[in-house]
């Protein structure tokens, strides 16, 4: 395990996680951004490239092991979700979903930790 590409991978996957969220999200948000759609939408290619460098990261850092870096990747998205949705939209994190986000943490220390 190479801990240094494992974290570049999440780092990546935090970024792309992000871009997503505002592609997603933000028509629904902003009016700039459902002005914008189409201009949104090419941001598919720039995220594709993000993902696929932060999988290769991941498998590298997990000695070619493939599903520790997809739950790398499900937890950063949950996290940046979580994140992005309370700043933006206000919405508070309940104890149902505090106990899912602990949930999901809990996966990553599985898979870095348990040998």
């Amino acid at each position: 395990m190479n801990l240094k590409y494992i974290i570049t991978s999440a780092l990546l996957f935090i970024l792309g996680q992000g871009i997503v969220w505002i592609q997603v999200n933000g028509p629904i948000i902003w009016p700039w951004a459902k002005e914008w759609r189409w201009a949104l939408m090419f941001l598919g290619v720039p995220i594709t490239y993000v993902f696929m460098e932060a999988t290769k990261l991941a498998v590298t850092g997990f000695e070619g092991a493939f599903w520790p870096g997809r739950f790398v990747s499900f937890v950063s998205g949950m996290l940046i979700f979580t994140v992005m949705t309370y700043l933006f939209r206000g919405e508070v994190i309940t104890m149902k979903t505090a106990t899912c986000l602990t949930l999901a943490v809990t996966i990553i220390f599985i898979q870095l930790f348990w040998k």
